[in-house]
């Protein structure tokens, strides 16, 4: 085997290895975003609050999403005040 064939197989093996790992960040992506919706719309708070935490996840999705898991869920498990 040439050199050259060595290297270009390196290569598309680098492709690959790359490309997977992509597609697992956005499957992970993804995975993230809808289960921040469900939480969202499976929490007690009140609809006007669920519209804002959806409306920012569907806006900024990745960084609406941890928000969400950082800080709407913890506030989500409190009685809502009326």
């Amino acid at each position: 085997m040439s050199p050259l064939a060595a290297a270009g197989d390196h290569a598309t093996t680098w492709s690959w290895l790359a490309l997977g790992l992509a597609g697992a960040a956005v499957l992970a992506f993804v995975v993230l975003f809808v289960s921040a919706l469900f939480s969202v719309l499976g929490s007690r708070l009140g609809g006007g609050m669920k519209l804002v935490w959806v409306v920012f996840a569907f806006c900024a999705p990745f960084l609406g999403s941890l928000l969400w898991f950082a800080f709407g869920r913890r506030d989500a498990g409190e009685p809502v005040r009326r």
